[in-house]
């Protein structure tokens, strides 16, 4: 992997995943525009992250700003937002050509909750995902599908790495390659290629036993991936 730094806009950027996911990024150097529908909002979390970013040698900068106007902003676009008109906001963006020629990560997880507990949606009929909506929307983009399983706590904290691992799945391997670098700036090492971009449809739900696994041991669980070797 090489030591590129890219512009990243973090649509979902107010919410504690995307400003987690923001705040990491930017502290592996990386630019960071964080994106809302008000950008007054977008600029208030961004100068939380700043400020928590003071003193962090190599940082990149972050901005906020609307979500459209962090999406020209960028060439890296990541989605971080509630399934719950999800598929608007990507068309939305998507309309124009907006995200034509850029690489999309998807870590958008379709849960649903009951008095059981959380679950995962079944989408299409099972034969879809979060990720692969988002494509057929922006067919003029590039999806890959990550970050789906940490933990917005752990993005926040203190700690210089998560000692997980994050799992990128896509169809091109240039895409994918974006995303796994950047997730050395949550884990400290590269993100492990994990196939073809419908297997997001696992991914994506398996957070619902992360967030089971976390109820019971009150903990902030996630993936590690065994037998690779290291480097990944």
């Amino acid at each position: 992997m090489s030591e590129v730094k890219y512009r990243v806009a973090v649509i979902g950027g107010t919410g504690p995943q995307g400003k987690g996911l923001g705040y990491r990024f930017a502290k592996g150097g990386h630019t960071v525009v964080l994106g809302s529908r008000a950008a007054e909002k977008a600029e208030g979390i961004a100068a939380e992250v700043r400020e928590k970013l003071a003193g962090a040698a190599g940082a990149g900068e972050v901005t906020g700003a609307s979500n459209a106007d962090a999406v020209a902003q960028c060439d890296v676009v990541l989605l971080a937002v509630p399934y719950d008109g999800h598929d608007e906001l990507v068309a939305s963006l998507a309309s124009g050509g907006a995200l034509a020629g850029k690489t999309v990560i998807s870590c958008v997880n379709p849960l649903a909750f009951d008095k059981r507990g959380a679950h995962g949606q079944v989408i299409n009929g099972g034969l879809g995902s979060a990720a692969e909506s988002a494509q057929e929307l922006a067919p003029d983009a590039t999806v890959v599908g990550a970050f789906h399983n940490v933990s917005a706590v752990g993005l926040w904290d203190d700690v210089d790495f998560l000692d997980e691992d994050v799992i990128v799945v896509g169809d091109v391997v240039e895409a994918k390659e974006v995303a796994m670098a950047l997730a050395a700036s949550v884990t400290g090492r590269v993100g492990i290629d994990g196939g073809k971009l419908r297997l997001a449809r696992q991914l994506e739900p398996f957070t619902a036993v992360l967030i089971s696994i976390n109820r019971k041991y009150k903990a902030h669980s996630g993936l590690r991936i065994t037998g690779l070797g290291e480097p990944h």
